[in-house]
């Protein structure tokens, strides 16, 4: 069902916060920092996934990124919801459910047998595509899906996630060169609120986490690994 009820971005914004947090998909760890795929610190860890094993959180989340990318992007504005390999698939299934769309996603790679293919479902030239995963750090592998999916002939402009790390500042200039617009419904801004105003984690444990937001590229070199 296409979800009718569009509530302020702020509120959104806190009610995925705490959605987050409830289910655990948050982790802090100020003492042992966690290794991100960069290979670099971070005291911040949070996995997505965990929220599929939830129905009414994701029923709620979904609805959400369902009306912020009618509000934000438009009614009409796409004609098939593609999911980036594996996170974002799940994802784009249910958001292309709201919106009463086509649903495809997108291989990392081609599969090296068969139709050799990357995108798979039905995705044919002049498609207006929103790209659909489930969180975004600096938007770097969001590039390469939306080339498989321009490579088809369709246009793909825009990126919608749960969750966007939101403080890398070139992330939207990255995406914005290569066209690409970002919608989300969080950053670790609204967690680190709600979790302070929840008391999920301890005092000094959060103001490790804020230095780390506030210059994510200092606190890591001082941990060894910037």
């Amino acid at each position: 069902m296409i979800p009718a009820n569009f509530p302020p971005k702020d509120e959104i914004a806190r009610l995925t916060a705490r959605a987050l947090l409830e289910v655990k998909a948050v982790h802090f760890n100020a003492t042992t920092p966690f290794t991100l795929a960069s290979g670099l610190p971070s005291p911040t860890y949070i996995d997505c996934r965990r929220l599929i094993s939830f129905p009414r959180v994701r029923s709620v989340l979904m609805d959400f990124l369902a009306v912020t990318v009618l509000r934000e992007v438009g009614f009409e504005a796409f004609t098939n919801i593609a999911g980036g390999e594996t996170a974002g698939i799940p994802f784009a299934a249910l958001v292309a459910e709201r919106l009463a769309l086509p649903m495809s996603y997108v291989r990392k790679k081609p599969k090296g047998y068969g139709r050799n293919a990357r995108i798979e479902g039905v995705m044919t030239e002049g498609d207006r595509v929103l790209l659909v995963e489930d969180l975004t750090t600096d938007g770097g592998s969001k590039l390469s899906f939306v080339d498989a999916i321009r490579e088809t002939g369709a246009e793909c402009r825009a990126t919608a996630v749960i969750f966007y790390y939101g403080i890398f500042p070139e992330t939207t200039d990255k995406l914005a060169a290569h066209g690409v617009t970002l919608h989300h419904l969080c950053t670790w801004w609204d967690v680190l609120a709600e979790a302070r105003a929840s008391g999920a984690f301890d005092a000094a444990t959060l103001a490790e986490v804020e230095n780390f937001l506030t210059d994510p590229r200092a606190w890591q070199a001082a941990h060894g690994k910037g």
